[in-house]
């Protein structure tokens, strides 16, 4: 299994493969801000638009290829552009295929984040997520603390209203 971080270039090359990711994540329940069914057309243009973001420098993308070539997960960090939180990011689409669950994939995923995150200097991390998501307990066992819940915040892929879970973690001061 290989992560790589995408620039803008391979950002497009990978677009057709995190489409699938992102279609078959939402067709297993994953909420990821679509509903279900997601069709690999709307999926496609969703993961073209984010090449912009990485071009400017505003996300971060890694991709995860099993030993086929084929993606098995993903995980953004959105840097923010407010002079006043540049210290701080959030993951975002932190997403891992059924395929590949279950073998430390999503923690991979997350941990290469927060490392890019911590040599950014950035000293604040932040994260939604549905409550009582398998991706919960992933953010727990990986240190994260639970803010509070917003109910009733986003329908899942069914069209039902969920709450979410917000998290954060702070990271160690860079050194000088």
């Amino acid at each position: 299994m290989t992560v790589t971080r995408l620039d803008a270039d391979r950002a497009r090359d990978f677009a057709e493969g995190l489409a699938e990711l992102l279609t078959a994540v939402v067709a297993d329940g994953a909420s990821v801000g679509f509903l279900a069914p997601l069709g690999h057309a709307e999926a496609l243009a969703w993961w073209e638009e984010r090449v912009t973001a990485v071009a400017a420098g505003q996300l971060a993308v890694w991709v995860a290829r099993g030993e086929d070539g084929r993606v098995t997960g993903t995980v953004s960090l959105a840097f923010p552009g407010k002079p006043n939180s540049r210290h701080r990011g959030e993951i975002v689409k932190l997403m891992v295929h059924r395929d590949g669950r279950g073998r430390g994939l999503g923690r991979r995923l997350l941990s290469t984040a927060e490392d890019a995150a911590a040599a950014a200097g950035m000293t604040l991390l932040h994260l939604d997520t549905e409550t009582d998501s398998p991706a919960e307990h992933l953010y727990r066992s990986a240190g994260w603390t639970r803010a509070g819940v917003i109910p009733d915040y986003a329908a899942s892929p069914a069209g039902v209203l969920r709450p979410t879970s917000l998290y954060y973690k702070r990271m160690p001061a860079p050194t000088r």
